[in-house]
């Protein structure tokens, strides 16, 4: 992988951090810690786990190590005392150094003086976490001047946050312009395997599209069904598709993007797969009843929640032919466990494909894995969202185009 790597990061024109030498050299690192806190503990480690990799190169590589986030948005916050405590990335060091099993320094401020006397004290192979970036206003309004304050503070810039590469904000945009920079080592994998998927699959090519953010996803779809031999449906997408086509009747209308490019979904198209049967209930609790049924048969009052036991089994026999395999969004709502069933057999279909490459995606994906014990099961399993799917659209991502 690490051949095919370097071959797709020069395409993109970018620098891998296996061709750097940062002995002593103080190195800005923008990673993604925007993870779920409660009670100040880390709830979900993933994108803390995919940072290690590249924090440890750095370490051996003999860098003083400075890691950069934002975490929420803490502006829209009132309270100075209430965003301190809701928005520190105090609870990600804590979790750090339960990871690393070392010392993780910490700056109040993740610019100006209280930063660099921080980042004075640190010794070779240390490390440093800054405070959240978007207590500062300049970070989401892409600030030149914040922008030189950050880079004051470091000699070379890393990026390991492609998750947030979709996104125009200094630390993303403005920085790596005013440094040397590189890419982490995750991010290159991510590059290497979205690229992989997006342009040279393996065929039988499997794509499976679920979830409740459809906006995102149509372009996905619109992207797949001209390369994917088979198009597997589930989650939200399936109550719009059925809308939209009148086969449910009296439904919210989607929005009017997502109403064109269903519109140019043939139904009879043999690569589109459908739901033949789902779970329904009059609401997301299921408490009132639970009941099978075919798509053309849901009630005006009734939600689908969940695939059938009959899609299951037509979804997993596709899968099983698979050479590739892209899954992003869950089928149901796998929180609940009477519609956990379709999310949780069809991941472990995915993941009992040995020859198959298997990739997953999207925060409820993870979520969904992390539940089920599965994310270990897959190829590669991506810390991108929004930026996995827009890469995979062929977008041009601010965060990549500045590293170019």
């Amino acid at each position: 992988m690490a051949g095919e790597t370097a071959e797709h990061l020069t395409v993109f024109n970018m620098n891998s951090l296996k061709n750097s030498n940062l002995q002593a050299k103080r190195v800005l690192v923008r990673c993604d810690f925007n993870v779920p806190i409660k009670n100040g503990k880390v709830l979900d480690d993933f994108k803390i786990q995919r940072t290690l990799e590249t924090i440890s190169f750095l370490k051996k590589a003999g860098a003083k190590i400075i890691l950069t986030s934002h975490l929420g948005s803490p502006l829209k916050t009132e309270r100075k005392k209430q965003r301190l405590k809701e928005f520190s990335l105090k609870p990600v060091q804590k979790k750090l150094q339960d990871l690393l099993k070392e010392k993780i320094r910490f700056s109040k401020r993740c610019i100006k003086r209280k930063a660099k006397k921080e980042i004075k004290r640190l010794k070779n192979g240390q490390i440093l976490i800054l405070e959240n970036l978007r207590f500062e206003k300049g970070e989401k309004e892409n600030n030149e001047k914040f922008a030189k304050e950050l880079a004051k503070l470091g000699d070379v810039y890393i990026n390991e946050a492609f998750s947030t590469c979709h996104r125009n904000h200094a630390s993303i945009v403005f920085l790596p312009k005013l440094l040397p920079h590189f890419v982490g080592l995750n991010f290159e994998k991510e590059i290497e395997v979205l690229s992989r998927i997006s342009q040279n699959p393996k065929h039988p090519l499997v794509v499976i599209i679920g979830g409740i953010k459809i906006a995102s996803k149509i372009g996905v779809i619109k992207k797949f069904l001209e390369v994917c031999d088979h198009l597997l449906l589930g989650g939200k997408i399936v109550n719009n598709i059925l809308t939209v086509k009148g086969i449910s009747i009296g439904k919210p209308w989607p929005e009017e993007k997502v109403v064109e490019i269903i519109k140019k979904i043939n139904l009879t198209d043999p690569k589109v797969h459908l739901p033949i049967d789902v779970l329904v209930s009059p609401d997301i609790s299921g408490e009132v009843y639970v009941r099978n049924t075919g798509p053309g048969s849901v009630r005006k009052d009734e939600g689908i929640f969940d695939i059938g036991i009959e899609t299951i089994n037509t979804f997993s026999e596709i899968i099983k032919q698979a050479q590739t395999i892209f899954w992003s969004g869950p089928l149901g709502v796998f929180e609940n466990e009477k519609f956990e069933k379709g999310t949780q057999e069809i991941a472990k279909i995915i993941g009992e494909s040995k020859d198959a490459f298997t990739v997953a995606g999207g925060g409820d994906t993870v979520r969904a894995l992390k539940k089920f014990n599965l994310l270990d099961n897959f190829s590669f399993v991506s810390t991108g969202g929004s930026a996995m799917l827009a890469f995979l659209t062929g977008e041009k991502l601010p965060g990549i185009e500045a590293l170019r």
